[in-house]
């Protein structure tokens, strides 16, 4: 592992040249990894395994629509794609991919296919975390690993097919063989990661549920809306709104942290923009800083645990989700995104 130093603080990562796509396949040379469920992480994650010349096959529902992407993706029925308890009795290394929910209801099937010395890999440490709440407890001649692409399965195909690749957390959860780590490295390099940073399977839960429900995905959300919904209460229109809100914000700015940080963009921003954002960025932190203490507490009791595997297990659940889903889409935000993004230079 390399040292390197993060805001001051020394961690350890791996990079692609210290453990070459070269090592990885020595290292899984015999291995048959069967990728388990073709959602969200699962088709990128097989198609950049197979790409880089892994053994893999897919395991999936027949009766699914996602069988039928497998297939279009060239899976070939019967030689490496087949359904789930058929695909882990020939694995000897099983990507459990499947969601958090369908990871609870199909463990019995994975189990009892799991033989001594071979693999369970997750994606997520949410069934081993919450272990007393999914009553997925491995056996202890197993290895149980981890690797997290910090980003969706569409990033991390797009990203692998632009020659670049998502960063992901590593952890062992159980090391039976002696060989749980560099076979977990082995497959971080294999899906395409970036570099690999060591962690374990409470830290990515934690961290990965907190940044879901906050900066990533809910946090973000409520605040483009706040922000909008003053804009338009006060005369601007939805175009104005949504550029000043999203547009700007997607297009323009986060490019320039992303490339060279905070610190950047704001040098590269008016005079005007700079004095107001550091102004108001203290505002802003003080108001949301209880909002994120009271979030990240409630992941660490469990409490959010158990309102997903709750909600996920409803016989109906698809159906409210695609509803609240379809409130997004149909709000007046969301609906202006769609003319604005049809404007856009490229579109055109």
């Amino acid at each position: 592992m390399a040292q390197m130093n993060f805001g001051g603080v020394t961690e350890n990562v791996v990079t692609r040249e210290e453990f070459p796509l070269e090592k990885a396949r020595e290292v899984l040379k015999g291995e048959t990894i069967a990728v388990i469920g073709y959602g969200v992480q699962g088709p990128a994650q097989s198609l950049n395994l197979r790409d880089n010349g892994f053994n893999v096959i897919v395991g999936q529902r027949k009766e699914s629509k996602t069988w039928d992407k497998a297939v279009a993706d060239g899976w070939v029925p019967g030689k490496t794609l087949f359904d789930i308890e058929g695909a882990c009795e020939r694995a000897t290394i099983i990507e459990y991919l499947l969601s958090d929910a369908a990871q609870i209801q199909l463990w019995p099937t994975v189990k009892k296919n799991l033989k001594p010395g071979q693999t369970l890999y997750f994606s997520h440490g949410f069934a081993i975390t919450y272990n007393e709440r999914t009553n997925i407890v491995p056996a202890d001649d197993i290895d149980v690993v981890m690797v997290a692409p910090k980003g969706s399965g569409t990033s991390l195909r797009t990203m692998f097919l632009e020659g670049r690749g998502v960063n992901s957390s590593f952890a062992i959860f159980q090391d039976a063989t002696g060989k749980a780590k560099e076979k977990t490295l082995a497959l971080g390099v294999g899906i395409g990661s970036g570099y690999l940073f060591e962690t374990t399977f409470k830290r990515e839960t934690y961290s990965d549920l907190t940044g879901e429900r906050g900066s990533l995905m809910g946090a973000i959300q409520g605040l483009l809306l706040a922000q909008y919904e003053t804009l338009r209460e006060n005369g601007h229109s939805p175009s104005e709104a949504f550029n000043e809100t999203v547009e700007e914000l997607t297009q323009s700015l986060m490019p320039l942290f992303a490339k060279n940080g905070m610190d950047w963009m704001y040098a590269n921003c008016s005079t005007t923009a700079q004095r107001g954002a550091l102004d108001w960025m203290g505002p802003f932190h003080d108001a949301i800083k209880p909002v994120m203490e009271k979030l990240y507490k409630s992941v660490a009791t469990g409490n959010e645990a158990q309102i997903s595997i709750d909600s996920n297990s409803k016989p109906d659940y698809r159906v409210k989700l695609n509803e609240e889903l379809s409130r997004l889409r149909d709000s007046e935000m969301w609906r202006t995104a769609v003319t604005v993004r049809k404007l856009r230079p490229e579109n055109n």
